[in-house]
């Protein structure tokens, strides 16, 4: 065959796009370029949008927040029994130690002596509410303070803190509560009670106006020279 029928049949194969010769190879060359770039954009297409991720994510960050209330609660439940177990004790003594405290709290203790009330300190503001205004978004809670009141124990001679309960806003001077100021030796019964650490956007106490907004036992016990031990009382005193 001449060279020129040569390329005459060359011709008429790339006329009738026959796979053949230099062609060929390079047909072969170029599809599997061409079936993945497609199969590419076919799996592209097949992945779904962004928005569609984060409408996916929503029940999992529910069931997640679901389940941390269910702990949550549960943990608040078993905190109030074990509250409730610890207040339903009998009154013991305060021990002798003072790290035995550390494993006391809300524990009942009775004590007798008599209370100093040159040296009242005040938390506050304290609100009260009453079974008249009930708990509802219409109820007015009273503002007011807690009395913190040095006791000196007769039978140990220790000088402890005794928190006696609540007064209204305008019966937080000693001088308008007389009646409230006991004299004389007296028998308390009160939960023990620790250090309180202060919470977000609650103030520093103001010790030099006598304002404590939390319950520092250590700062409170150095102001009025009594040991860091601190009574909640309750039942009132007899």
């Amino acid at each position: 065959m001449s060279p020129f029928s040569l390329s005459r049949a060359t011709l008429q194969c790339v006329r009738k796009g026959s796979q053949c010769g230099l062609f060929a190879a390079k047909n072969r060359t170029f599809c599997p370029g061409t079936r993945s770039a497609s199969q590419t954009a076919s799996r592209s297409s097949s992945l779904p949008p962004p928005h569609a991720w984060f409408l996916l994510s929503i029940p999992a960050a529910a069931f997640g927040l679901g389940t941390w209330q269910v702990q949550r609660r549960q943990w608040k439940l078993d905190l109030i029994k074990d509250m409730e177990a610890r207040t339903s004790r009998h009154p013991v003594p305060i021990p002798s130690e003072q790290q035995d405290l550390e494993t006391m709290e809300y524990r009942p203790v009775k004590i007798r002596g008599s209370f100093d009330h040159s040296k009242e300190m005040y938390l506050l503001p304290r609100s009260l509410n009453t079974h008249d205004t009930g708990g509802g978004m219409g109820a007015r809670a009273q503002s007011g303070a807690q009395v913190v009141t040095p006791f000196h124990c007769s039978d140990t001679g220790r000088t402890i803190l005794v928190n006696r309960g609540w007064v209204s806003k305008k019966n937080i001077n000693p001088a308008t509560r007389p009646d409230g100021q006991v004299t004389g030796e007296v028998e308390v019964t009160g939960l023990v009670r620790l250090n309180e650490k202060r919470a977000p956007f609650v103030p520093k106490n103001d010790i030099a106006h006598n304002r404590w907004h939390y319950r520092d036992v250590e700062a409170m016990a150095q102001i009025t020279e009594a040991q860091p031990i601190y009574i909640e009382a309750v039942g009132g005193t007899h």
